[in-house]
């Protein structure tokens, strides 16, 4: 019988969590909706599990081991690790790129 591949598993980190909620609950708040952040949601989930199917597609960022997928304003960063993609940050494109570099920065030294 044919081995059934497994899956490849798609991990965020707390940073990239929290990240990711607030960024819903600010366009939530905003729209006084929450139209754009199911939308937003739906393409977010569609675009890492095709990452986590091909981990190479997106470019390589300015830190180590880690790729940028461009969705429009927002960035998802990640790292391919054994089993599928571990996202390590949720970037709206429009802040400070300072900001993020001193994020992630943090995050390394602090091994978190």
């Amino acid at each position: 019988m044919a081995e059934r591949k497994k899956e490849p598993t798609i991990a965020w980190t707390e940073t990239a969590e929290n990240q990711f909620f607030e960024v819903l609950d600010y366009w939530t708040e905003r729209n006084n909706s929450t139209s754009y952040a199911e939308k937003l949601s739906s393409a977010v989930w569609n675009r890492t599990a095709f990452l986590a199917k091909n981990p190479l597609s997106s470019v390589k960022a300015d830190f180590p081991n880690t790729r940028k997928a461009a969705m429009g304003h927002f960035s998802i960063l990640y790292r391919i690790v054994e089993d599928g993609i571990l996202i390590t940050s949720f970037w709206d494109n429009r802040q400070d790129p300072k900001k993020l570099h001193r994020l992630l920065k943090h995050k390394r030294n602090s091994g978190k």
